[in-house]
C-alpha cells in the first residue's frame, strides 16, 4: 500500500550558487561519499532527499546526512538510510521506498513512493 509520495525539482544553477555561497551546506546535506560528486548530481540527490521527506510526511527525526543516494550495480538509484532516519522509516511502517531521478535542461528532479507491506482492510 502506498503511504506517501514526494516529488521535488531543483534549479541546478541556483543550487550551485547556494553551495558556492555556503560551502558548509555540503557537510549538512550530503554523506562523505556524495560530497565528491559534480554539482548536477548533488542537485539530483538534494531533490531526492526533499522528495523522501515529503513522502515520509515530514522531517521529524530525519537527518539529511543519514540519507544517502547510492546506485545499484545496474545504475538504479537507491536510498541507503542510517541512524534515526532509518528508525523513523521503520516506525512509520514503511517497507519499501522507490526512487526515480533525472536532470536535464538545467533542472534536477526526483520522485519517491513510500510503501507499507500492510494493506487497508
Amino acid at each position: 500500500m502506498i503511504v506517501g509520495i514526494g516529488v521535488d525539482l531543483v534549479d541546478i544553477a541556483r543550487f550551485e550558487q547556494t553551495i558556492e555561497r555556503t560551502p558548509r551546506l555540503l557537510e549538512r546535506l550530503f554523506s562523505p561519499a556524495e560530497r565528491v560528486l559534480k554539482h548536477r548530481s548533488l542537485a539530483g540527490r538534494y531533490a531526492a532527499k526533499e522528495a523522501l521527506i515529503k513522502a515520509l510526511g515530514g522531517s521529524d527525526g530525519v537527518y539529511w546526512s543519514e540519507i544517502e543516494v547510492t546506485p545499484e550495480e545496474s545504475g538504479r538509484p537507491w536510498f541507503t538510510l542510517s541512524g534515526s532516519t532509518a528508525d523513523v522509516v521503520l516506525e512509520r511502517g514503511i517497507s519499501s521506498i522507490h526512487l526515480s531521478m533525472s536532470h536535464d535542461g538545467g533542472f534536477a528532479t526526483a520522485y519517491v513512493i513510500a510503501e507499507s507491506a500492510e494493506s487497508v482492510a
